[in-house]
Order: C-alpha cells, then structure tokens, then sequence
C-alpha cells in the first residue's frame, strides 16, 4: 500500500465532496436554463457559492466560480480591476519573490510593469522591502498580490501587514489563498485582502473547480478572460461544472469544520516527521522553520543527497512525496523560493500531510526514507 504525502499538490477525494459530487451529477439540467431541470442545477450552484462566501466573509454576489486557481489568478492579476467609479487602469504590479508560478506568469500587466518584493531568510515577504517599493511609487495606481500560505515551505506571509501598508498607498492586496483555507483562518476580516481566491482540489475536492472573491460590490474586473453567455454575473462565460463545484462546497465546509481539530493533529505529525528526519540525517536543513508555518508542511534537504534523487527513490518504495518545484510537466526545476530566501540550496523535498494522513503513513516514512538514505550513501562511498 502506498502511502500519500503530498497533500499541497493536490489532497485525497474527501467522501463528503464525493457524496455531493455524484449527487449533483445525477441532476439534470443547465443552470442556465428556466426549465424545472435548469432550476435544481441553478440551486446547486447557488448553495456551493452561499456556503463558500459565508465561510470567508463575502456576499455570494461576490463569488466567481472558475475551473481553478490558476485561472482565478489570471483573472484577478489584470489593470483592468475597477473600483467603484474609477476606471482608469493600474500602473504596477507588485509581487510577492514567492509566489506560485501562476502568479508569477498568470498576470496580465506587460513585464515593465511588474515588480518583486523580496523575501527574509525565513521565507517571509520583506515588509521594510514592501514599504520602500510603495514609497518609490508614490501616487502610482498600484496592487500586490501576495500569497497567505507559501506552497513550498507552507511559511505564513504577513498578508495582513501587507494590506495595511498596501491600502495606506490607495492600492489593492490579491491574496493566493490556496494552501491557507482550512490550514489558518482565511476570511477578508482576518486577511485585510481585496480579493481572494483558491481551489477545490487542495481541500480534498474535485479537481476542476476555483473561486475567486472580492470583498466588496464595487471591485468589478472589465477585461474577462472568457467571453461568451455571460454566466457568473458576467465576469466568467461556460456552462459551470455543477459537480465539481457541489463536491468544493462541500469539501470546503468539511476542512474547514475539521480546522481546530486537525491542526493539532498535523502539527503532532509534523514534529514526528521532522524528527525522524533529523535522527536519520542530523545536517538536515528545514526551510522556513524559524518562520510561523501551517501544521502540515515541512521542506528540506539533505546535504550531500539530490532532491529530487530521493524523491524518484522514495517513489520506487512506494512513498509519494513532492519538490516543492514540481511542474506541471512532472519535471523538477530549481526553487525560485529557495532563491528567494538566499538558500544556497537549489531544490527541497517537501511532505504535506493532510486529512487523510495516519500516524502509522508518517511512521513508515521514517523507515523508508532511512533505508533510502542509507543506500544512496553507501553508493556515494563505493564510488
């Protein structure tokens, strides 16, 4: 049996999302439709957007669903964001070193107009580095987006902070909420941010469901992405995918529901990971652990020992666990997190854990990865 670590890919089907999932399938109908059919489908559709607004503080109005948070984040990152009556277009992007790569292609500023705010040692955005970019920029149109909870290293970014200094300057805070809903609290009170947005399949949802959500009526995006029918109060055409989005719901609700118990958990079996680690290899280097992290993340590396070396050999003893640079090809690329933090490192493992993570998996990994590290040395000395 093989045992799953890698949650912050993308974390196992929850059997709630699945019940809700394959009962919306059974429903018939477009909820574009005003058909009896059409109606039970729209009704699905508007239950998933009320449950998930309550639960990070919006009005459903104000609730976008899309296929995911990459194009959540393609959407939201444009000049074209409106505030109430303004219309005029932003000037600058600011972005957080250590944003998900989706971010940090998905936007639609041209490239003379973006700028990175750098990162501390410890994996957090560099609030003195933020201010010297908003004082630089006075009296320019601005927005940050910023991440809530870095991927590779799981390190909690000062979003809060952020959006104080970024709103003091008249700009917008977009917030990448993907790796924080249900690991930190992630509401728009809690955050400060403008706009948030996540995905289904983190939270142990179906794949091919998003949300992105603002925090007021008046923020309206002009530029849509997808042009067509005019679903989703206009702001994303295509018939919605009505499973999908019943299984997020549903899947959002059960996370979050679960929080206060989990986290303790986690964090139990985080230290135990860690520590057996550090048993197995003392010289270990964990990164962003002097920073505030969410209970089910852990990256580091091994000196003398390849990333992605023990990644491919734990894969072949039946333990799935990730680079925190993996691509969307399978291919692993340098960290440009771990370059952030000035890392001499150029790739980390990462183990994620999640609802579905037992004692008895951490355990074994234990056992794995010392037997693995044992052999990959012996080979380095014979040779």
């Amino acid at each position: 049996m093989r045992i799953y670590l890698d949650h912050n890919a993308t974390s196992p089907l929850r059997p709630e999302a699945r019940e809700a999932a394959l009962a919306a399938m059974e429903t018939l109908g477009n909820p574009s439709s005003v058909h009896a059919e059409g109606r039970a489908a729209k009704a699905l559709l508007e239950s998933a957007r009320s449950r998930i607004a309550q639960g990070i503080g919006t009005a459903p109005r104000n609730v976008t669903f899309t296929s995911g948070a990459t194009e959540a984040a393609n959407l939201a990152l444009t000049p074209m964001l409106q505030r109430g009556k303004e219309t005029a277009p932003f000037d600058l992007l600011l972005v957080g070193a250590g944003e998900h790569v989706a971010v940090l292609q998905g936007h639609r500023f041209p490239s003379s107009a973006v700028e990175s705010v750098p990162l501390t040692p410890r994996g957090q955005l560099s609030l003195d580095a933020l201010d010297a970019a908003l004082a630089r920029h006075s009296g320019k149109r601005l927005m940050l987006a910023l991440q809530l909870v870095n991927n590779e290293t799981g390190v909690i970014q000062p979003v809060r902070e952020a959006a104080e200094r970024v709103h003091a300057a008249g700009g917008v805070l977009i917030c990448d909420a993907t790796q924080a809903i249900s690991r930190i609290e992630t509401t728009f009170a809690t955050t400060g941010a403008d706009l948030l947005f996540f995905s289904s399949h983190k939270l142990g949802g179906p794949a091919g469901a998003g949300a992105l959500a603002v925090a007021r009526d008046e923020l309206h995006i002009s530029d849509k992405l997808l042009r067509g029918g005019g679903q989703e109060f206009g702001r994303r055409a295509g018939t919605e995918n009505v499973a999908a989005i019943a299984g997020f719901a549903a899947a959002f609700e059960a996370a979050l529901s679960a929080t206060g118990k989990e986290n303790p958990r986690l964090g139990e079996l985080r230290g135990l990971i860690e520590s057996q680690i550090a048993q197995i290899a003392p010289e270990t280097r964990f990164f962003g652990a002097e920073a505030p992290r969410t209970a089910n993340t852990s990256a580091f590396a091994i000196p003398g020992l390849s990333a992605q070396t023990l990644l491919m050999s734990l894969d072949l003893e039946g333990v799935a666990v990730s680079s925190g640079s993996a691509c969307s090809s399978g291919k692993v690329r340098e960290s440009h997190v771990l370059a952030a933090m000035g890392a001499t490192e150029k790739v980390a493992l990462r183990v994620s854990l999640g609802w579905s993570s037992r004692k008895e998996d951490v355990e074994q990994f234990g056992m794995v990865l010392a037997k693995v590290v044992h052999r990959l040395r012996s080979r380095r000395s014979i040779a």
